[in-house]
């Protein structure tokens, strides 16, 4: 998808990025218009400019990750090193400098595709991340000694905290928390 304020811009990014070998799914003149055809046609990669009308491309780009995460390309004629920041910032892939040359917002496409692929992934071990620290309080506070000192800490409400736990597993996950013997047992069946 292209988002470009400027037609005759648009127009040579347009034929660029055909020649290339990818096709066009939508076109917008500023990040306001680009966010209802994002949510629409769901395109695998938004080039996008930073100065328009309305909403700008950061913005824009801001909101496209929040509510429709895509990689992003940046286009723009401005290149500082705070714009740059900004756009990395904002979840931009990518920063290409117009007029781009077609090798250039080639690998800058392919460069902002891996990159938000990987951004996915890392989003994904931070979640199952945080459900393993999630998992091993739980198991701190079933501890039947203090961590600190090693005194023995049980309460009466010891057994039903620990079955409580302990069901909340999947099945398919328990033989992980068994003993050698344990799951031997359970394979055996």
């Amino acid at each position: 998808m292209i988002v470009e304020d400027d037609h005759l811009v648009s127009e040579m990014i347009r034929g660029m990025v055909e020649e290339l070998g990818y096709e066009i799914a939508g076109e917008a003149e500023d990040g306001h218009d680009a966010l209802g055809i994002i949510k629409e046609v769901k395109p695998d990669v938004v080039l996008l400019d930073i100065k328009m009308p309305r909403m700008s491309g950061i913005e824009a780009a801001i909101l496209i990750q929040k509510h429709f995460p895509t990689p992003i390309v940046i286009l723009s004629a401005y290149e500082t090193e705070d714009l740059v920041k900004e756009a990395s910032e904002a979840g931009v892939g990518a920063y290409v400098v117009k007029p781009p040359q077609p090798a250039e917002l080639f690998r800058a496409i392919e460069i902002a595709c891996c990159r938000f692929e990987d951004m996915v992934e890392l989003g994904d071990i931070r979640m199952k991340y945080e459900q393993a620290m999630k998992t091993i309080g739980s198991l701190a506070k079933l501890l039947p000694v203090c961590p600190g000192c090693g005194e023995e800490k049980r309460d009466e409400d010891y057994s039903s905290k620990l079955n409580m736990f302990l069901s909340s597993i999947p099945v398919e996950e328990i033989s992980r928390y068994l003993c050698i013997r344990c799951g031997k047992r359970n394979d055996s069946g």
